[in-house]
């Protein structure tokens, strides 16, 4: 129920995300949802949104990159806070490019200690 929940969010999230009909038909969008440990520092937080900001930058086969803080007022979200939607032109850019690039690969390492939970949602734009 609460994985369905936050699925629904999710898929808000992207509806807002949308451009005009079928302009970004056949892209991936990439949804990456994360709750940070309590532990963490508002500075580690900090600098993790900004490792994963600057991919945009390192890895071109990103293609636009949004992120915000949750602000929903019905409190499903479980203590996730922080969500990223990457746009792919397609599913090889995102599996053979972005997921084994180095800096992907670095900035998990920088994420590693502060993620209590992520969620992931990939989906192709209709």
């Amino acid at each position: 129920m609460k994985v369905r929940l936050l699925l629904l969010f999710c898929m808000m999230s992207a509806v807002a995300f949308a451009q005009p009909k079928n302009q970004d038909k056949g892209q991936l969008r990439h949804v990456v949802i994360f709750k940070f440990k309590e532990s963490s520092s508002k500075a580690s937080v900090d600098s993790v949104v900004n490792a994963f900001v600057a991919l945009k930058d390192k890895i071109p086969v990103v293609k636009k990159l949004e992120w915000g803080l949750n602000d929903s007022p019905e409190n499903w979200h479980q203590g996730f806070t922080h969500c990223f939607i990457l746009t792919f032109a397609n599913k090889k850019d995102r599996d053979e490019v972005y997921q084994v690039h180095p800096a992907h690969k670095a900035f998990q390492k920088i994420l590693g200690p502060h993620m209590e939970k992520v969620f992931v949602v990939d989906y192709a734009v209709e």
